[in-house]
Parts: C-alpha cells; sequence; structure tokens
C-alpha cells in the first residue's frame, strides 16, 4: 500500500485527510484485508505517525513512487508469490477488484493485472503548439487504476532493474517483456487527486453503504 506521496497537488497529505470519519489510507488498508495474507503500509518519509492504519507493518518510502514501492518490497516476505500494488489514494476500490487483478496473475499465464476502464471522452494527440495531429481510437484505450497484481520474482526484478521513476509498476513489468493483463475496471474506484475528489468520495462512499 503506497502512502508515501507529499501531496503537492492535493495541497496537504490527502492520505491523512479524513473521509467518512476516518483517514483516506485506513480505507484503502481495510480494502486489501480480505484479499490479502498481509499488508504492507508505506508511509512518507519522515513521517511522525506510530500508527500502523490496520497495516500488518509499516515502512518508510523514498522520494518517488517507485522508490517507496522499493521500500515496501523490502518488507514482504520472501514467501510471497504474488504481489499486490496498490495506491492509498484509491479508498474506494472493491474486493471484487482485487480478486480480479490476483485470478488474471494465479490462474493464467500472465506476468501482472491491471484494471482498466476505457476513455469516455475523444482523446487527441497535440503537437507542442497546441494544434491536433490526430485522434485515437478509444477502442484501443484504457485508463489503468490499482490494484495492480504480479507474480513476485517478476515485480522484484523488474524494480532491481529500475531506472527513473514509472507511473505505474506495470510500466517496470512491461520493460522486462513481461505480460500484463489488463482486467475490468471501476469507475467508481476514484482517485483523490484534488481537493474537490475528497467531496466526491464521500459521496460515493455514502451511496455504497446507504
Amino acid at each position: 500500500m503506497v502512502a508515501g506521496g507529499s501531496g503537492r497537488r492535493f495541497g496537504d497529505q490527502k492520505q491523512f485527510s479524513l473521509l467518512g470519519g476516518r483517514p483516506v489510507l485506513e480505507w484503502a488498508v481495510a480494502a486489501c484485508r480480505p484479499c490479502s495474507a498481509g499488508v504492507v503500509l508505506v508511509l512518507p518519509a519522515g513521517a511522525d505517525d506510530p500508527d500502523r492504519h490496520g497495516a500488518d507493518a509499516t515502512v518508510a518510502g523514498g522520494p518517488t513512487r517507485a522508490d517507496s514501492v522499493r521500500c515496501g518490497l523490502a518488507v514482504v516476505p520472501d514467501s510471497a508469490t504474488v504481489i499486490v500494488v496498490h495506491d492509498a489514494a484509491r479508498p474506494l476500490a472493491s474486493p471484487a477488484l482485487f480478486d480480479a487483478v490476483i485470478d488474471a496473475v494465479t490462474r493464467g499465464e500472465a506476468d501482472g493485472a491491471v484494471p482498466g476502464v476505457t476513455p469516455s471522452d475523444t482523446i487527441k494527440v497535440v503537437d507542442g503548439a497546441g494544434n491536433v495531429t490526430g485522434t485515437v481510437d478509444r477502442a484501443t484505450l484504457v485508463a489503468v487504476q490499482t490494484p495492480q497484481a504480479f507474480r513476485a520474482g517478476v515485480l522484484r526484478r523488474a524494480h532491481e532493474q529500475a531506472g527513473p521513476d514509472a507511473t505505474d509498476d506495470a510500466v517496470l513489468v512491461e520493460s522486462l517483456g513481461g505480460r500484463v493483463r489488463v482486467v475490468p475496471g471501476d469507475p467508481r474506484n476514484l482517485k483523490i487527486t484534488a481537493a474537490d475528489d475528497l467531496g466526491a468520495a464521500e459521496r460515493l462512499l455514502a451511496a455504497r453503504e446507504g
């Protein structure tokens, strides 16, 4: 569970913001629980927070997302065969989504599995001046979410050989030639990026629990 971000776009460390009376990251940890043998929570480096927030272990993260994931991997037992990486900024991920990515790895030949949703907007390609140079077929595109599941050995090897920071762990696995499968994502699996997203998450949570 990656919760090491500084929250520059949000204006604060969003993972500690309250959602339904609980910190955002606690909802994300709770979402992992039914599908996981254990949860490692990666907190911001230097965070003065002795609370595990429901996780089995906590560890300080690094300056980039990939660095933070590597800090978490160092705590995951070597006996683990499948490792799931999830962002604390997605507190509303459903157990079904975790099951889907895990099943795609354990029951198939994929090295990793990620949830994806088809963009609802038309996607344009533009040049540096803002001129449209093409239109992309939405049928070939997915917006990728977390949780993402991987064969443990493949994920560890991908991070050992990683270069610059990556936007998600699937990019690193793909760079090794690994096979990553996309499973249906969930539009309600909101990523909290800006302050307004917290209000949207409150409404989604109220609808889910109502």
